[in-house]
């Protein structure tokens, strides 16, 4: 679907213990962001890495992040928990590029008009983090398509 609206500014921190500000975080030119919901979502993720990483590696100036989102009860945990994917992913390039947000989680669903947590939203967005393009799911030829056309409008 098209969008224009920006991407809501949030605190977040990468894998590796860094704080960063959403959408301030994203440095390419063109961005796809896929924000998780559940811990079963990994999977919904990681249909999606092969067609990004081709996808990145043609195009310098694509970048594509993983952004779970862990609601304000887990807050506590948040070492644990970013630790424990951390461990289980040990990649420098998967661990800068994995930003959690922890909190309420409405502060992402919300303005990026995302209707249910029972699956990722993919999020496209320009370096100025204007949204230009959203849907869900796992990776399916005809979202990869929309999504190609998306970034080629960047």
């Amino acid at each position: 679907m098209p969008m224009s609206t920006e991407f809501p500014r949030v605190e977040a921190r990468n894998l590796e213990g860094l704080g960063v500000r959403l959408p301030d975080a994203f440095t390419g030119a063109r961005n796809v962001v896929i924000v998780a919901f559940q811990r079963k979502h990994q999977g919904l993720v990681d249909s999606w890495v092969p067609w990004l990483q081709e996808h990145a590696s043609a195009d310098p100036g694509l970048r594509f992040y993983e952004v779970p989102t862990i609601g304000r009860i887990w807050a506590p945990l948040r070492n644990m928990i970013d630790g424990g994917m951390a461990a289980a992913i040990r990649d420098p390039v998967v661990l800068q590029r994995t930003l959690t947000v922890y909190g309420d989680v409405s502060r992402l669903t919300r303005p990026l008009g995302i209707q249910s947590r029972s699956t990722i939203a993919l999020i496209v967005v320009d370096g100025g983090g204007r949204v230009h393009w959203s849907g869900t799911g796992a990776f399916d030829v005809h979202t990869a398509e929309e999504i190609d056309t998306a970034l080629q409008g960047i």
